[in-house]
């Protein structure tokens, strides 16, 4: 059975399947030899499919940033009253110790998106990235990319609530994934967590007795927040990976 072109590149990794229309739109993909320019092709699973030099050179282009989300700032869409976490990046706010060889320009903001949310009342590691490839590593529905956070709370714990927040929570009547959740100290938990709903460790918390006053994300993969100062940013440096 056919599928969209778009659809089977995103699922080898080779882009987005918005990166995928814009590379078929400009003439940038050949399948079995024949270059594809028309929006919703669809080919065999198994055909072979190839950038131009071209295409693969806008891959080395892209970039990913790292940036110290502050408490206030909304990771993707902006709301009313606060800005996206995107508005942070300029070449003023790059951090200083950064050890990237590349220079910062405004077309890098073109079509930077977020790898996965970070609420608006937590702060830490966000991953902002052009790579469609990144992104689906980081969110895609296959991604085994753990995330780990820092969780200062106030509350009781309910006597197998450390238990239940390491496996048995559920949340929108579906079973959430086994976790790694313990004490640090006595108001401060490490989670580490192989998904990300929506509020998901708040939401964990209040159902065993606690409440998060504080939350920050200090690693994604292989990645670590280490000392990026709040507000500031860095590329993704070519010798990590999530």
């Amino acid at each position: 059975m056919q599928e969209r072109l778009s659809k089977i590149m995103a699922q080898r990794g080779l882009c987005s399947r918005r990166e995928a229309d814009r590379y078929i739109e400009r003439g940038l993909v050949f399948v079995d030899g024949l270059r594809i320019t028309e929006l919703g092709t669809k080919i065999s699973p198994y055909a072979k499919i190839e950038l131009t030099k071209e295409g693969l050179a806008r891959q080395e282009t892209q970039v990913t940033i790292l940036l110290n989300k502050p408490i206030g700032y909304v990771s993707g869409q902006p709301e009313p009253g606060y800005k996206p976490a995107v508005a942070l990046i300029s070449s003023s706010s790059r951090w200083q110790l950064d050890k990237s060889t590349r220079k910062f320009n405004l077309g890098q903001l073109k079509g930077l998106e977020p790898a996965g949310r970070l609420d608006i009342d937590s702060n830490g590691l966000l991953v902002l990235t052009q790579d469609g490839r990144i992104a689906r590593k980081i969110i895609g529905e296959k991604s085994e990319v753990d995330k780990e956070y820092l969780v200062r709370v106030t509350g009781i714990l309910s006597p197998d609530g450390l238990k239940l927040l390491n496996h048995g929570l559920s949340l929108d009547d579906k079973k959430l994934k086994p976790a790694q959740v313990s004490w640090l100290n006595e108001d401060q938990l490490k989670f580490i967590l192989h998904e990300g709903k929506k509020r998901q460790i708040r939401r964990m918390c209040e159902l065993v007795g606690l409440k998060v006053v504080g939350l920050k994300r200090i690693r994604i993969g292989k990645v670590m927040l280490g000392n990026l100062p709040p507000g500031q940013w860095r590329y993704l440096r070519d010798d990590e990976q999530f």
